[in-house]
């Protein structure tokens, strides 16, 4: 959610209405904080949802202000944009089997483990990754105001470090 995946919600990109949607991360940037919405079908009621942190100003206020940022600067056009160029540089690299995700929510599959690849790209060329479970897969998700500049450095050190 918040736009990473180019939709400010991941399921607009699928035919479907959810019942509840659960949001974190994003909503505070980096500040912690999270939410509940329900579908309006759904009568809400005093207490139906609890939450340690509820009410929280602080974390409204964070909250209030990555959204501000998102709008002021575009940067869920700018996350649907630079996955469709990230996915075009990807092409260009023979060893990436396919490319999963949506918008700055990416991953490279590879025919093999890529743990020393993350290596290389981190110690050799600055650039962290990200694991996953499928350990053949390189997980991407830059901030959402990269430029296409950022991601050409990323697929030059990629590049040489597939060599």
């Amino acid at each position: 959610g918040f736009g990473r995946s180019g939709k400010f919600f991941g399921f607009q990109h699928h035919d479907i209405q959810p019942d509840i949607i659960s949001i974190a991360k994003g909503m505070g940037n980096g500040f912690p904080v999270g939410g509940i919405l329900i579908h309006e079908g759904i009568s809400a009621k005093f207490g139906m949802l609890g939450t340690t942190f509820g009410g929280n100003h602080l974390a409204c206020v964070a909250t209030l202000a990555v959204l501000e940022v998102l709008e002021q600067e575009n940067l869920i056009q700018n996350a649907e944009e630079l996955g469709l160029y990230f996915n075009e540089k990807a092409k260009e690299i023979p060893q990436v089997k396919r490319v999963k995700g949506r918008g700055l929510m990416l991953g490279l599959e590879f025919d093999f483990q890529v743990a020393d690849l993350r290596k290389k790209l981190i110690y050799d060329h600055h650039l962290f990754t990200g694991g996953a479970k499928d350990k053949t897969v390189l997980r991407i998700l830059p901030a959402l105001n990269i430029t296409k500049q950022d991601l050409d450095i990323f697929f030059k050190a990629l590049k040489t470090a597939l060599a």
